[in-house]
């Protein structure tokens, strides 16, 4: 089975939103909330339980050769982002009820019926995709339309793209593809233009990956994302350094209390029996 991913070019991005109405068609996902948030147009704002596929608007200064009508002018650059299905993925390796699986497309998928909410998954995603529905706790993210691939179809959000931004297809592949597409970019003066897929941190690559301009942090790409479960080894150990140092205080506290004093050692207290109560004073005794 050929291991699957998106690749999303920016560059091609119109900002339509027709990906994220066609995966909450096809997935039946819930509405936002309907809510204006006079953010650039853009209402959803981010990924989370009710939005898998977000399309970002970002914002910049209009220049010459950087896109825009003129240079007094704004100009507007799109991605749609979404879960990345990371080769090392941190909601996956944290889910204690085996809720979240790796599908046999390479895709991180949770199966809702499993999920008891507990939210571990929700803090250890590096990029803040998965979230949890308010009604009743449990997670959702991009299932990657499990459901359409294992009937030879492509992802509704891909299909949906009227602009060939989103591409979906075999990993391989769409990494090349990417690598042709910036190169042509590149030779045609675009040199801002950058790919986004952190092989080289714990993540270990993504199956969703991204070519934009500028800096990815614009994009809500942090450019080393870390899976927590990596601190675990750092933190054992300092817990271990933390234990010893206890063990040795509390043995030497010991040794040094049970040795008497030189002071304790030329006046010794009296054995029992030895005068340990003073002699009272002669006389009349009291209620005689």
């Amino acid at each position: 089975m050929a291991v699957t991913g998106f690749f999303t070019d920016s560059t091609l991005c119109i900002g339509c939103k027709a990906c994220e109405v066609a995966c909450k068609e096809w997935n039946d996902v819930p509405d936002d909330g309907f809510r204006w948030s006079g953010l650039s147009y853009d209402n959803t704002l981010a990924l989370g339980h009710s939005t898998w596929r977000h399309v970002k608007f970002v914002e910049h200064d209009a220049s010459i050769g950087s896109g825009g009508n003129a240079p007094d002018l704004m100009t507007w650059q799109f991605s749609s982002d979404v879960c990345k299905h990371c080769e090392n993925a941190g909601c996956l390796e944290a889910c204690p009820t085996g809720s979240i699986v790796r599908t046999e497309f390479g895709s991180v998928y949770v199966q809702p019926d499993i999920c008891n909410g507990c939210g571990y998954c929700v803090v250890t995603c590096p990029f803040g995709v998965i979230d949890r529905r308010p009604d009743d706790g449990r997670a959702f993210k991009c299932t990657f339309c499990y459901d359409r691939q294992k009937v030879g179809l492509e992802p509704a959000c891909a299909k949906a793209c009227p602009t060939g931004s989103i591409l979906f297809g075999d990993l391989d592949a769409l990494e090349k593809a990417a690598d042709h597409r910036i190169a042509q970019l590149h030779a045609a003066g675009m040199a801002d233009a950058t790919i986004y897929n952190p092989k080289s941190s714990s993540v270990g690559g993504t199956h969703a990956f991204f070519l934009v301009r500028g800096d990815p942090k614009t994009y809500n790409l942090p450019p080393d994302p870390v899976v927590p479960t990596t601190l675990l080894k750092p933190g054992w150990n300092a817990v271990a350094v933390g234990a010893a140092a206890m063990a040795i205080g509390s043995l030497l506290a010991f040794a040094l209390c049970g040795r008497p004093s030189p002071a304790a050692s030329r006046h010794p207290l009296p054995q029992a029996g030895e005068g340990l109560s003073r002699e009272r004073p002669k006389g009349r005794v009291r209620g005689a």
